[in-house]
């Protein structure tokens, strides 16, 4: 199976219609391995929150999984899926599956069992990589990750509550810079070998022209990017990616003390048709409501850097759930 056409792209994106999406682990999760293991797994929880994500107007959510999980236990993992995917799929919303992500912000490769609490204060603090930095430079442990990918887009490459897969996550953060690059080619290479219907894609993420991140826009189906900027730099971004002539979404956005917040971002993606996932649902374990200036011990900040509602439900601003409900693209 061969990259999409332009085409193909085109017509699957009018066909998806317009994406009002959010990166989303439940509010009992630190980290995807929290999210997705047996004993921490939170489906009450996470159907609860989809229910106040669909009354607010998204259609769709963007989920990483953990290598780790998987490894230790396959067909638990496959089974949880099936039962997110359900649950997102009772309030109308698609998901978006990432197998490998090179963010290590804990400072710690990923492990199984309990995982540290948060420390108040640090946003985002216990977050571990898939698979962790050893297994993406050393080829002897690819088998394993060759079957990661083809077990999952196998079970579920027919599957309609899958919208899009996306490979792998921010591939040369955390200083890998180009050692990602051979991982994320054979992602690709695997993940066609299993012919899904949805299309795949890898986010450029920073420094958007040079080779490393064109390379991953080169790969993809459909354009994906990653932009935490004003709204002069996002619509430069845009311009840019445009050139691909393919359709374009924004995976990764929303840090309202840098101006980038739905009141400036969302008219841009509505102008030039680009669907998105902001940062974050509901605050809770991963704290990304406070802000990357914010030091260890701080209080919550007044000015949320991303999420949407409280833990009881309640919207941190009203305001942007009116925007989301009311998001359409421009004529």
């Amino acid at each position: 199976m061969e990259r999409w056409t332009q085409e193909a792209a085109a017509k699957w994106y009018e066909k998806a219609g317009v994406i009002r999406g959010c990166n989303y682990l439940p509010r009992t999760a630190v980290n995807s391995t929290e999210m997705w293991q047996a004993a921490t797994f939170d489906p009450k929880t996470i159907n609860e929150e989809l229910g106040w994500a669909a009354k607010a107007g998204y259609n769709s959510v963007r989920v990483f999984l953990q290598y780790l999980v998987w490894e230790d236990d396959a067909k638990g993992l496959q089974d949880r899926i099936e039962q997110f995917l359900a649950i997102a799929g009772k309030h109308g919303i698609s998901t978006m599956l990432i197998f490998f992500c090179d963010c290590a912000f804990s400072g710690r490769d990923p492990y199984l069992g309990p995982q540290a609490d948060p420390v108040i204060g640090v946003p985002n603090g216990g977050w571990v990589p898939s698979p962790g930095f050893a297994r993406v430079a050393d080829k002897s442990a690819w088998p394993n990750l060759e079957k990661f990918v083809k077990d999952i887009v196998g079970r579920f490459a027919n599957d309609e509550r899958v919208l899009i897969w996306d490979l792998y996550n921010e591939p040369g953060n955390s200083k890998m810079e180009g050692k990602s690059l051979p991982l994320v080619d054979a992602s690709f290479a695997w993940a066609r070998e299993m012919k899904p219907r949805q299309p795949l894609t890898t986010g450029t993420w920073f420094e958007y022209e040079k080779p490393l991140q064109k390379r991953f826009a080169e790969l993809s189906d459909i354009i994906s990017f990653h932009a935490y900027t004003d709204a002069k730099e996002v619509t430069r971004i845009i311009e840019f990616l445009q050139s691909h002539g393919r359709p374009i979404i924004c995976t990764e956005w929303l840090t309202r003390q840098h101006g980038n917040t739905f009141e400036n971002i969302l008219p841009v993606f509505r102008e030039n048709k680009v669907g998105w996932y902001q940062w974050g649902l509901v605050t809770g374990r991963t704290q990304t409501c406070y802000q990357w200036e914010s030091k260890p011990g701080d209080p919550r900040p007044a000015v949320w850097q991303h999420d949407l509602f409280y833990e009881d439900g309640r919207p941190y601003d009203p305001k942007e759930i009116k925007l989301v409900k009311s998001f359409e693209f421009g004529k």
